[in-house]
């Protein structure tokens, strides 16, 4: 099969997933879940009806997000049916234009994966707004490499909306490109900031909600506290800023080594790029990957949704040949179907923290770990230049001796001898062999005779 059947195969296999998925999402196939699309009428169109008026909903501590969210929630009133629904279709359109992003890739994987991943997160995915961001990110990491202007105002608009897309920018080539991608990318999220915050007040009171959020009950910092549930643990699960998170003994401790994580992974960034000496054409897309996935796992939050980050990211490394980060592509795929299994089939057991439930949560958190651990070193190795030749580390005192002459090749009969050759062999045995015949010269007589001297005859 020739890459442009396997072309039509990926775009079929995304129109047929695509329309089974928006189809269960608005309720026309049944959904056995239909739980995970209540934050948009419960949530997101309230907000709207706020927004509208011309303020941020400060007054809800639920709101935690930049300002550019707002532009976003905005978006569906434009459409002309009810919010829900203009809000499902406005991410299926976001999915097509990741989908199509990652098609002109050079290899199909990135496609073929985004087809495959993103359905088995379910309805869900399409009751957030974080597909729409995802879609802004993958467009933006396929821009920078021939379009840095355009690929750094996308990235600007995206952590505008959503504060994550700013890692886009750690893998980065050194020097004019990264200049411009850093200016691009300021440029965009500005506009987008400044604007929203000259219009409406209250654009930044976001950050006090979010430096006030404890522990999520799926984050992987939360395993103590499942684990301490079995052993008589005094603390509780509660609805708390929009999440179901733990309280009580330790909570605080445990977010503050979060925080400390998180602040570990950055340095870890900086290190890497201060000491990687091989770039290639995916380096920014792997190290994109790689800086999300270090802040996904030490963060006190892991929604659900995050998952879809990390999918489009691990898309978008498959669409080059160089990248180095295909197994960890692998693991990302791995967890998603464990993440719709904790959300929403057995989220209710994982608050009461039946065994089960938690084990899955476990195993994937688990999976993200060491995605986040595997592509880390496979980046760093990436980096590195390779070793052809290993030799003796050389001391001090050697690297400042003179260096020797270059050996001199041996030339006429003093090539027959080296220094290398000594000692010689030992000598083999050699069969004697007959002597050769010899011809036997004439006598003295005969030849005077044949010459006709005196005396013959």
């Amino acid at each position: 099969m020739g890459r442009r059947e396997l072309r039509w195969s990926v775009v079929a296999a995304w129109l047929v997933s695509r329309g089974w998925l928006f189809l269960v999402t608005l309720d026309v196939l049944y959904d056995p879940y239909p739980i995970v699309k209540t934050d948009v009428s419960g949530i997101y169109e309230p907000w709207f009806q706020v927004l509208r008026d011309g303020t941020f909903p400060i007054e809800d501590v639920m709101w935690q997000y930049p300002p550019g969210a707002a532009g976003v929630l905005l978006l569906p009133g434009l459409l002309p049916m009810s919010y829900p629904h203009a809000f499902f279709t406005l991410m299926l359109l976001s999915d097509a234009v990741a989908f199509a992003c990652l098609l002109r890739g050079r290899s199909l994987w990135g496609a073929a994966l985004w087809t495959a991943a993103v359905p088995l997160l379910g309805p869900m995915i399409l009751s957030r707004y974080d597909l729409l961001v995802t879609a802004l990110a993958v467009a933006a990491l396929l821009a920078s490499a021939r379009r840095p202007w355009a690929g750094g105002l996308l990235t600007g608009v995206a952590a505008a909306v959503k504060v994550w897309p700013v890692l886009l920018l750690v893998g980065a080539p050194r020097g004019r490109r990264f200049l411009e991608l850093a200016v691009w990318t300021l440029i965009g999220a500005a506009a987008v900031v400044c604007g929203f915050a000259a219009a409406m007040p209250g654009a930044f009171d976001f950050l006090s909600a979010q430096r006030d959020r404890g522990v999520e009950v799926e984050s992987v910092f939360a395993t103590p506290f499942h684990i301490a549930r079995f052993y008589g643990w005094s603390g509780r699960v509660s609805f708390n800023y929009g999440s179901m998170e733990f309280l009580g003994p330790q909570v605080s401790l445990v977010g503050r080594l979060s925080l400390a994580a998180s602040a570990l992974a950055l340095m870890w960034l900086l290190l890497w790029r201060i000491r990687a000496r091989v770039w290639t054409p995916a380096t920014q897309f792997d190290a994109a990957l790689t800086a999300v996935l270090l802040f996904v796992v030490t963060s006190r939050v892991l929604s659900p949704q995050y998952l879809v980050w990390l999918v489009g990211l691990a898309a978008v490394c498959l669409t080059r040949r160089e990248t180095s980060q295909r197994p960890v592509a692998a693991l990302i795929l791995l967890a998603v179907p464990l993440t719709t299994w904790e959300f929403p089939v057995w989220f209710g057991w994982v608050i009461t923290g039946e065994p089960e439930a938690v084990t899955v949560l476990l195993l994937r958190n688990a999976l993200l770990v060491a995605a986040a651990v595997w592509s880390a070193v496979r980046l760093w190795r990436a980096g590195r230049p390779a070793i052809r030749h290993a030799t003796a580390p050389r001391t001090p005192a050697e690297a400042d001796a003179p260096a020797d002459p270059p050996a001199v090749e041996p030339v006429g009969a003093a090539a027959a001898f080296r220094a290398s050759d000594w000692p010689p062999p030992a000598p083999r045995e050699v069969s004697p062999s007959p002597a050769p015949a010899r011809s036997v010269p004439p006598s003295t007589d005969a030849s005077r005779t044949a010459l006709g001297e005196p005396g013959s005859g």
